[in-house]
């Protein structure tokens, strides 16, 4: 196992528990969710993000949501809103339709409503971990083969965002070859960008990759074309939030920026991704993916530790400045190498996915 943890789990009395990734580096919080309300919140919020684990978090508060009414002797409104509330909890992520659309047709003519949330979501959140699994086994070769190519060096993997364990429940998609490269012995190093405004980089993914004792050095976001130009990149890979039939990628804001400076200087640009993640509906990312913008003051104020040891929020502008903080950018199929996914490699064109993933359209 690549962790010690997982970042949604249940408890004895059988509600539901998470880790409060908004204070991640320096306080490790748990937090329960006794409703699905409370599930909306922990998604809304950010205290789990990452297009797996909000699927995951989406499932479970569905399940909270049948306890709730059948404990109270609700009616059957009660779950349309809780599915309906669930669904505004944030518009990028497809995962969190696909849950909520598996979890109602599990749903849909039960007999024993908390038995059968409980049965699903935990099936869920299973079947995530042996998908990221997988996608570090499709994976895992492309780093071997630039480690042949360069003997006794180091492969240097620059990623954006946070597109590990703590996105998911286990493993993670980027960092599930880069933690089974590292069981096979190669010397692997990572290049982490801070991953304004939210830092989801130097808080999340420098997080874990400490703790998996990965060589690991944290860049301003705006520095990664000048390290390809520099040869200090071998490979880029990123995650995903949505994509669509074509292979066009919704990911955190900034990524499009990595494209396409791994494009100008011919560095391999792949999105590792979850089946759960296509959107085969959509075709056109740029026009139909709808993006979150979110609170200006993310943007406007910095979250960190000060020399006393705590936690504060400053202000980083002046107060009248105006900010705007759209969370994720679409970054077009011709602009990317390939796709991870846990049934192998896949191109990013409607052909690819659609001979490899057509059993899901």
């Amino acid at each position: 196992m690549p962790t010690d943890f997982r970042t949604i789990w249940t408890t004895a009395d059988n509600y539901v528990e998470v880790i409060d990734q908004r204070l991640l580096p320096h306080q490790f919080v748990v937090v329960k969710l006794l409703s699905y309300s409370d599930a909306v919140i922990a998604i809304k919020n950010m205290t789990v993000r990452g297009a797996p684990l909000i699927g995951a978090t989406a499932a479970y508060g569905i399940y909270l949501a049948a306890r709730e009414c059948i404990e109270k002797n609700l009616n059957a409104s009660f779950m349309d809103q809780a599915f309906e509330d669930m669904a505004k909890s944030r518009p990028t992520a497809v995962n969190l339709f696909w849950a909520l659309n598996r979890m109602k047709l599990k749903l849909k003519d039960s007999l024993d409503l908390i038995a059968d949330a409980w049965e699903e979501a935990q099936a869920i959140v299973e079947e995530d971990i042996e998908t990221c699994r997988m996608i570090g086994v499709h994976g895992l070769p492309l780093i071997e083969a630039i480690s042949a190519k360069k003997p006794g060096e180091r492969v240097n993997i620059l990623t954006h965002c946070n597109a590990g364990m703590l996105g998911c429940v286990e493993w993670g998609t980027v960092t599930s070859p880069i933690y089974q490269a590292k069981q096979k012995g190669i010397d692997v190093h990572v290049y982490v960008d801070e991953t304004r405004p939210r830092n989801q980089g130097a808080n999340l993914t420098s997080y874990e990759l400490t703790r998996h004792d990965i060589p690991h050095t944290l860049i301003v976001d705006n520095a990664g074309g000048h390290l390809m130009q520099h040869g200090m990149v071998d490979l880029v890979i990123v995650g995903t939030d949505r994509t669509t039939r074509q292979g066009d990628v919704a990911n955190k804001i900034g990524t499009y920026l990595k494209a396409l400076a791994a494009y100008d200087n011919q560095i391999p640009f792949y999105v590792a991704l979850p089946s759960t993640t296509l959107d085969l509906k959509i075709k056109d990312g740029l026009s139909e993916i709808p993006i979150e913008e979110r609170d200006q003051n993310e943007v406007k104020y910095v979250i960190g530790k000060n020399s006393s040891g705590k936690i504060e929020s400053v202000l980083i502008c002046p107060e009248t400045t105006q900010a705007v903080n759209h969370g994720f950018d679409v970054t077009p199929a011709r602009l990317v190498t390939g796709l991870i996914t846990e049934r192998g490699l896949c191109a990013p064109n409607e052909k690819a996915i659609l001979s490899m993933f057509g059993d899901l359209a």
